[in-house]
């Protein structure tokens, strides 16, 4: 046994006690216990990476906003369950301004964060036609989504997106599509957990494909505007934000107020559902919902039996955020720079003590510095390491709850390390290498 960080025997126990069967596999939220307790029963900090929570304050500009609501007394009157006419406006000119695609305010709902957006849309799109009742993720994809189709009780497909990128894409996704039972295409861009982000060639091609095969894309934007490569922050000036949207008109769009805008407490986030898509009428439909139009049965059937709307000063504070990003009056991408910045020097730190990244490349380019990282050391399978590293005090989670092919790595969160804890994190894995390299 080797001198380690953390107390071997502590972190032996802690192991044993919490009764995962397999750390490598466990939950993110199990990890997070886990360390909890170690940490609690040491005294030692971790490097926290597991939990991919944002690390920044809240948006002034939204708590203001909610407080004045509260003031004015919206928290004792329901919601309208297609959201405020503040926010629907400021979403328009959101996609407008920053996607240059054009929208109305019905197709602009409110959600208990994008999570619950994905959820409803999964439950929809899914139940439009008899023979359609798959999806086909895009993976590495974020662990809960597969989780949310267990939970309705709906189909999945998947493949590792990273080793048909570019011309190689078109072949595969038509190689799952054309079986016709595949309802809607689903992907993060950028991506949780690789960071890779789709070029415009690729999302043309998913773009085409989904129109060929009458499939819905689902596109998550979780991290809007967050490839730091280029300036997607100006309103209405170019380039914008890389979206499916701009070639297909059978779209929803995933927006979180969590990581973007840092306002993940409240839960809110937004839908954007294509014109064409949500007044199309799909009489399997009426199999589940009262109506046969796509729209009704997402705002009136699911969004109503799921959540009876989102909460009402919540919107307030979104629709205050957009609009100030909307009027150039907030640089929301400005702010979160910091996470790409930690990136590039927690990345570095990696390799300089053996370590590799896995997903490192945007076809031929260098990937982003941004909220997540992907890593590996030679001899270990992801599950192996993840299990290893929390002797060292250092925790992350393994690509294989993902559905990445890439076995041998993890992802790694930047948003909960500060900068006041790098010099553990070097010498922490500067400890790691010495006590494995070359074995």
């Amino acid at each position: 046994m080797k001198e380690t960080p953390i107390n071997y025997d502590v972190v032996k126990r802690k192991i044993l006690e919490s009764k995962i069967p397999n750390i490598g596999k466990a939950t993110i939220r199990e990890i997070k216990r886990l360390i909890n307790e170690i940490e609690c029963e040491t005294g030692q900090r971790f490097i926290r990476m597991e939990m991919g929570v944002p690390g920044l304050p809240a948006v002034e500009i939204g708590v203001q906003a909610e407080i004045e609501a509260l003031k004015k007394g919206v928290a004792a009157i329901y919601p309208e369950i297609d959201g405020t006419p503040e926010l629907r406006k400021e979403t328009v000119r959101f996609i407008k301004l920053f996607l240059d695609v054009d929208v109305n305010p019905e197709n602009c709902i409110p959600t208990v964060g994008s999570m619950q957006g994905g959820y409803a849309t999964f439950m929809t799109v899914n139940r439009m036609y008899k023979e359609k009742d798959t999806t086909l993720m895009l993976d590495p994809c974020f662990p809960v989504h597969k989780q949310q189709h267990a939970v309705i009780g709906t189909k999945f497909e998947a493949f590792d997106v990273y080793e048909y990128r570019g011309d190689k894409l078109k072949d595969k996704l038509e190689s799952y599509l054309k079986k016709g039972n595949i309802a809607n295409i689903m992907y993060s861009n950028p991506n949780n957990p690789s960071w890779i982000c789709f070029t415009e060639k690729e999302l043309r091609i998913i773009a085409e494909m989904a129109n060929k095969y009458n499939a819905v894309v689902i596109e998550d934007l979780a991290y809007f505007g967050m490839d730091f490569r280029k300036d997607y922050s100006r309103p209405g000036i170019p380039p914008y934000q890389p979206s499916v949207a701009k070639y297909t008109d059978n779209f929803v769009l995933l927006i979180s107020s969590s990581k973007a805008f840092s306002y993940a407490g409240q839960r809110i986030g937004m839908m954007i559902i294509s014109p064409k898509l949500f007044s199309t009428v799909a009489p399997d439909l009426k199999r589940y919902y009262v109506s046969d139009n796509f729209g009704r049965a997402m705002l009136y059937g699911t969004i109503y039996s799921l959540s009876a709307g989102t909460a009402h000063t919540a919107q307030y504070a979104m629709a205050a955020i957009l609009k100030a990003v909307n009027d150039g009056s907030y640089n929301f991408v400005d702010v979160v720079k910091e996470y790409g910045e930690k990136a590039k020097i927690m990345k570095q730190m990696f390799l300089d003590n053996g370590f590799t990244i896995v997903y490192d490349k945007d076809e031929n380019e260098p990937i982003a510095d941004g909220f997540y990282f992907t890593f590996a050391y030679p001899g270990f399978t992801g599950e192996e390491l993840l299990e290893e590293l929390l002797y060292y005090g250092v925790s992350a989670i393994s690509l294989a709850i993902t559905g990445s092919s890439r076995v041998e790595g993890m992802r790694a969160c930047v948003s909960l390390v500060n900068r006041n804890q790098f010099a553990d994190l070097e010498s922490r894995l500067k400890k790691f290498n010495e006590n494995h390299k070359g074995i």
